[in-house]
């Protein structure tokens, strides 16, 4: 009680919680061909990604109360990666994982919160950020998304090949970067892997995907 009453008077405050995002059952996978699918584990804290020359996105809604969420962070492991390759090509842009960020303006956001993530990514009023481990890129390249358009940028945070890392990443200044104004409330994520123009594997996981 004390240290909140010192904290008023001085004007400030504790900081914000980061909110875990749980691999739980509000994940489903998008598919982009009817015979094209990646292998998905959900367990709570971890999603495994298993990708044999194939390709798809698994989604999971945000609840409002996160909505004005401007950082996030997570941990990643790659043991089997695909080969190195330019991802700002359409076809030729494999990546053992891409981390999707999805922001709608809040009125956009209330009238599609059961709609599915094709349907918000093809959204005109979307903005998504996509961070990669993946490609022939150094960290902090920042590409033109050759399927998103002006709605997307990708992020490169690493290049192709196997390890295990730990990122966090300023979601609103990203966003400023790449659009030029404030975030809007993001909405959704997802994760992906790629091997399909390859025809290579990914044997990979994301754990500890927290967002604040």
């Amino acid at each position: 009680m004390r240290t909140a009453i010192l904290l008023t008077a001085v004007g400030l405050t504790l900081p914000a919680q980061a909110a875990q995002v749980a691999f739980d059952d509000s994940w489903k996978e998008q598919r982009f061909s009817l015979f094209s699918s990646n292998d998905y584990g959900f367990d709570g804290d971890t999603l495994t990604v298993e990708s044999d020359g194939t390709v798809s996105l698994a989604y999971s809604p945000l609840p409002d109360t996160l909505w004005s969420a401007t950082t996030a962070a997570w941990d990643w492991s790659v043991t089997e990666s695909v080969p190195a390759s330019d991802l700002s090509v359409k076809g030729g842009d494999d990546r053992n994982l891409a981390m999707y960020f999805v922001f709608l303006p809040e009125a956009e956001a209330d009238a599609l919160r059961e709609e599915s993530v094709r349907k918000l990514l093809t959204n005109d009023a979307a903005r998504v950020l996509v961070y990669v481990w993946g490609g022939d890129h150094v960290r902090g390249d920042k590409l033109d998304s050759p399927y998103l358009g002006d709605r997307g940028k990708t992020i490169v945070l690493r290049p192709a090949g196997t390890g295990s890392e730990t990122e966090a990443v300023d979601l609103a200044a990203d966003f400023n970067a790449a659009f030029g104004s404030d975030p809007t409330a993001l909405v959704g994520v997802a994760v992906s892997g790629d091997s399909d123009d390859t025809e290579s594997a990914i044997r990979a996981s994301v754990s500890n995907l927290s967002v604040e």
